[in-house]
């Protein structure tokens, strides 16, 4: 019948022939095609050419947040420098959100319509949540963002770095190892799911000890308001401040009540702030003579936190939890890190760097065409080992549970262990 279909009326046999054998041709060549289209489709994954694989990130490259923004970029650019995978080099562009979440909306979908593999090391709790439903939508993978919210979907998200709730989990267990009772750890916090990372992580450690009820329940009322910057201040042993508004004294009446109605001291003051706010905060109780120990959370090392806490006369008294090593780490890929970033090496840059390295890491593991499939199977088939450092998701999506302290020492902030006597001696 198609033969027919296909043959002209006014030939002869022999054109018909001919004729027959040409369609037949074309009909083998287009069966063919037809076979041939889902392998060559799933080959060409958006932002895959090739010659480049094209990635992206929404952060901060203006603004009071510059710094995340440019540092992130020094180190993914020196982690990919000279990189292929399957003969294709990596392709990374940013676009400056100023930490705003509608403006990481539009962010993404400009980097959706341009053709992305993956957004790699987004930064920002807001801006990247704002993102997540997007990519989700689109199927698109958010690797290693520069946030330890922790966040599990929507979509495919893999975190390199410690939550925050690690983070303060870890060093509330280091205070209460060395003394420091459950009703005398504090926090001061963003008044948002940034902020309240960090409160599930005092919850998680306290809750193992006993006689915290009544204080896990506090947090817990203050974990499960809803809305948009809704009064948590006032309830339990936590200040906190609205996003975008550096108010310190409403936060700190919050944690004086709380000295008051407990009885207690707050002898640890735990921040999950952003540099301003958390500087203006940490200030403000020195001026009022308040002898608290304060943390603040790894986003917050380095020149310009140091600088704004000197000028607020504060020289000491203040830890910051760390998701990396230190910079003069003898581990592999920091000296590795030193060597290609030279002055420009800080927890930022490395973090970049090492998450850089990680991504190559997976995409070269790729059994078969680089789809983003296929570069989810390679994340989650194999613990990877980058210079040194463990990065497993075999069992979930966080790659890292690192986390190290660094102490302000005469103005700058220096590693030290947790059983170091300097930082043990803060407690006492």
């Amino acid at each position: 019948m198609a033969m027919q279909q296909f043959r002209p009326a006014s030939k002869n046999a022999k054109s018909s022939g001919l004729q027959g054998a040409k369609v037949s041709s074309a009909v083998l060549t287009l069966l063919l095609s037809l076979c041939l289209t889902p392998a060559l489709s799933q080959a060409e994954e958006p932002g895959v050419t090739d010659k480049i694989i094209r990635i992206g990130a929404s952060t901060q490259l203006e603004g009071d947040l510059k710094m995340f923004g440019q540092n992130t970029k020094l180190g993914m650019e020196a982690a990919l420098a000279g990189q292929t995978v399957q003969k294709r080099t990596i392709q990374f562009e940013q676009l400056n959100d100023f930490y705003e979440p509608d403006k990481a909306i539009e962010n993404t979908k400009q980097l959706i319509s341009k053709g992305i593999f993956a957004i790699v090391n987004s930064c920002g709790t807001p801006t990247v949540r704002a993102a997540l439903p997007i990519l989700a939508e689109n199927k698109i993978p958010m690797f290693a963002p520069y946030t330890g919210a922790g966040f599990t979907g929507p979509g495919d998200v893999l975190n390199f770095r410690a939550p925050y709730t690690k983070e303060l989990e870890s060093l509330t267990e280091t205070a209460l190892a060395n003394g420091v009772k459950p009703s005398e750890i504090c926090a001061y916090v963003q008044n948002d799911g940034f902020g309240m990372s960090g409160i599930k992580g005092i919850r998680e450690a306290l809750v193992k000890q006993p006689g915290t009820e009544t204080i896990v329940a506090k947090l817990d009322q203050i974990l499960n308001q809803v809305g948009d910057n809704p009064n948590r201040n006032g309830i339990g042993p936590v200040g906190v401040y609205p996003k975008d508004i550096i108010v310190a004294k409403p936060g700190y009446d919050s944690l004086k009540k709380w000295e008051k109605d407990s009885g207690a001291h707050c002898r640890l003051v735990m921040t999950v702030a952003v540099f301003a706010p958390t500087a203006e905060f940490i200030g403000y109780a020195h001026y009022k003579n308040e002898s608290w120990v304060f943390s603040s959370i790894s986003l917050l090392v380095g020149d310009m936190f140091t600088k704004q806490l000197k000028e607020k006369g504060v020289q000491d008294k203040v830890i910051t939890t760390q998701v990396v090593p230190a910079l003069d780490s003898p581990l592999p890929i920091v000296t590795e890190a030193r060597k290609n970033l030279g002055t420009n090496l800080n927890y930022t840059s490395l973090e970049s760097y090492i998450v850089g390295k990680l991504f190559v890491a997976i995409l070269q593991a790729i059994d078969g065409p680089l789809t983003r499939e296929n570069f989810l199977k390679a994340a989650h088939r194999q613990p990877y080992d980058i210079g040194g450092i463990k990065v497993d998701f075999t069992t979930d999506n966080q790659g890292s549970d690192f986390v190290g302290f660094t102490l302000l020492r005469d103005g700058r902030f220096v590693p030290v262990s947790p059983q170091d006597p300097e930082l043990v001696k803060l407690f006492k």
